[in-house]
């Protein structure tokens, strides 16, 4: 893959753009980073919780294994050099969803550095770096809905306290709109395709801020930048950094000067607004973390991170382009979601035929799975009902259109493709003496029609098809019907 700088296309002209991502995601434990609270969503509010997590004094915290596997699993997919030996540190800051006044986080000596994201956009594919990625605890959660709580009052709800996160840090190499959502969404699909975290935006599994600063083309010294906080949705990211651009620009050119600050994204008026002035490392008066020893990540844990890996899917989705010969489309939304992968490799290894697979896979597979809750997950397929549906298309006896609708079944049920076929009376009109009087009554009722095609209005057959289709309820073979069609018009 190609370093270097992306397209650039959703930029003014004249201007360079400077934005770096950060990344939070929570990862999948059961229970949270310092104490045996259970890592899960909802509930009760204040009911996920122990004494280390409410930071009541004289308690101590304990480091959980599996966070740290998790953590070293995402490093070692990302390329990033893993440290034998980090140190927690304790990050200041006051706010009411903070119980302890501190955030235990990591700083000077993450326990991982360097790597890089892969990332596509129009059509390239590059590597975005890395500086870094650490660990530390999410903090709780302000509730201010008024439904909720009630007017001018907000409640505090910290079952999110203690929930291990990484925060995945990129250089401040991106430079558009574009390719930061591009970022965002191959990070997104690479810690849910290997299992670190679920990263369900509307559960605040997976939240983005974002660094952005503009400058003139040609100027060396960075612009000032401004922090995006909370960004959690790929649209909104995109929406937000463009707002942003140009309100910076729009300053610059006016003669005025961009201020250092956080800021939020209103997606209700589509501008970002200010929060407070953005806080530099020595607010936060950080110091290495007193109740905690250094941790230490032995060489075999990494060894064992490295060998469990599955395929990643920017390298998944370049093997289907070199050895099957999909499109760089079809590869890519192939391996936007792992179960989607798994199930057209193990169909496609039954039916040989890649780009049928593919087609219905993608259009037929993930239409009905997107249905669903949790999606490919509910659904009772297996790679061989596919296999067994697309050899009934390939041998004639189920039209494109009737699979599809046996698919909806069998995605229900668990039936075999053949048995709901014939329960239900899909099976392909082929039967070629049957199909010649079904077209000749058609054509003796279409006499206009007919007369048009023979002066030149080649369109019609398109119509002539549709309408045998609706006699026989869609289960005409298309290709027998088109080759008797041509006969009996001449052509």
């Amino acid at each position: 893959m190609k370093p270097g700088r992306a397209n650039r296309s959703d930029v003014p002209g004249g201007w360079d753009v400077v934005i770096g991502l950060e990344v939070h995601a929570q990862l999948r434990t059961e229970a949270k980073l310092f104490s045996s609270a259970p890592n899960r969503f909802g509930g009760t509010p204040n009911t996920h919780t122990t004494e280390v997590d409410l930071g009541l004094p004289g308690v101590l915290p304990v480091v959980n294994e599996r966070a740290v596997e998790l953590a070293v699993r995402l490093a070692v997919a990302l390329g990033c050099t893993v440290h034998p030996l980090s140190i927690f540190a304790r990050k200041h800051y006051f706010y009411p969803d903070l119980p302890k006044g501190y955030q235990i986080s990591q700083y000077e000596e993450p326990y991982s550095t360097g790597g890089c994201v892969p990332v596509r956009l129009d059509g390239e594919l590059r590597d975005v770096p890395l500086t870094r990625i650490h660990m530390e605890e999410d903090t709780g959660k302000m509730i201010h809905d008024v439904a909720v709580v009630g007017a001018d009052a907000s409640h505090i709800d910290l079952n999110r306290s203690g929930v291990p996160l990484v925060e995945i840090v990129s250089e401040p190499e991106i430079g558009s709109p574009a390719e930061a959502g591009a970022y965002l969404r191959s990070l997104h699909s690479i810690l849910r395709w290997i299992e670190v975290s679920d990263c369900d935006m509307e559960k605040g599994q997976f939240r983005c801020d974002g660094n952005v600063s503009v400058r003139r083309t040609g100027e060396a010294e960075l612009g000032t930048k401004v922090e995006l906080k909370n960004l959690n949705s790929f649209r909104f990211l995109e929406k937000a950094l463009a707002y942003e651009i140009q309100r910076q620009i729009g300053l610059i050119e006016d003669g005025g000067s961009v201020v250092q600050e956080t800021r939020g994204w209103d997606e209700r008026t589509g501008r970002s607004v200010p929060q407070r002035s953005k806080e530099d490392a020595d607010d936060y008066r950080y110091f290495p973390e007193p109740d905690l020893a250094p941790l230490r990540i032995p060489p075999d844990l990494v060894e064992r991170a490295r060998e469990s890996l599955p395929e990643l899917p920017h390298q998944r989705s370049r093997r289907y382009e070199q050895e099957l010969g999909l499109s760089a489309q079809d590869a890519a939304v192939l391996t936007e979601d792992r179960a989607l992968g798994d199930l057209f490799e193990a169909t496609v290894k039954g039916v040989r035929q890649p780009k049928a697979v593919a087609n219905f896979v993608i259009r037929s597979v993930r239409e009905v799975a997107a249905t669903k809750s949790r999606g490919l997950a509910e659904l009772a397929i297996e790679p061989a009902h596919l296999v067994e549906l697309l050899e009934l298309v390939e041998a004639g006896r189920l039209t494109a259109a009737s699979a599809r609708d046996v698919f909806g079944v069998v995605a229900e049920t668990g039936e075999r493709p053949t048995e709901v076929m014939r329960a239900r009376g899909l099976e392909a009109v082929s039967d070629t003496v049957e199909l010649e009087q079904l077209v000749d009554g058609m054509l003796e009722d279409h006499p206009d029609q007919v007369a048009k095609y023979g002066a030149g209005e080649r369109k019609l057959l398109n119509f002539f098809v549709g309408q045998v289709m609706k006699r026989t309820g869609g289960k005409a073979d298309p290709s027998a019907l088109r080759g008797i069609l041509a006969r009996k018009l001449g052509d």
